[in-house]
């Protein structure tokens, strides 16, 4: 590996001689991607997490549990006492909604529950079945990733679109170099290719 010298810093806008028109280009479009990049991937992902955390915390707020029983008995054998009671199977359930209606619908519980064994279901406002809200600090973590992944998704847009434009900005000073050695070539006498 050869010997490349010292880092130097902001090497774009410093002065040189040899520093064409384009490369001053090329710098700005670099420092302009990277601050687009940044801000609208920040821009994003913040949005997007305080939009996931207010919904998340408007379903902490609207969404009840309600006492509903099972309509039949739940499939498979009663776990004997002192096993494992992790193990849960479907079971049809009903309830009231608020408004007075019944309502049925399927249920996670032990095997072998009996029918009408009480069993909590959550509703929304219209006495629909839904799943138990999550709480304040995971709907944060939730919402931080969530932002975090839409950050970084709307972050790519104005990176690619800048790798797009050097890589047009490069074979346009490729092609220019080309002119240019043509004619130093023509000076010196030499047959151009």
């Amino acid at each position: 590996m050869a010997f490349r010298g010292p880092k130097v810093w902001l090497w774009r806008w410093r002065r040189n001689p040899l520093k064409r028109r384009a490369d001053m280009v090329e710098s700005w479009v670099v420092l302009g991607v990277w601050a687009l990049t940044v801000l609208a991937g920040v821009l994003a992902g913040w949005a997007t997490a305080g939009s996931v955390e207010d919904g998340l915390a408007r379903e902490r707020v609207e969404w009840r549990p309600l006492m509903g029983r099972l309509t039949d008995r739940a499939p498979g054998k009663p776990a004997a006492s002192g096993s494992a009671s992790g193990d849960r199977v479907w079971a049809k359930a009903g309830w009231t909604g608020p408004d007075g209606s019944a309502h049925t619908g399927q249920v996670r519980v032990g095997p072998g529950s009996a029918a009408g064994t009480p069993v909590t279901v959550w509703t929304d406002t219209r006495g629909r079945m839904v799943t138990e809200p999550v709480g304040a600090a995971q709907a944060r973590l939730r919402a931080s990733l969530v932002g975090g992944v839409a950050g970084l998704g709307v972050a790519t847009l104005p990176f690619a679109g800048g790798r797009v434009l050097r890589g047009r900005m490069e074979r346009r000073r490729v092609a220019q170099w080309d002119i240019d050695w043509a004619r130093f070539d023509a000076l010196r006498g030499r047959p151009t290719s």
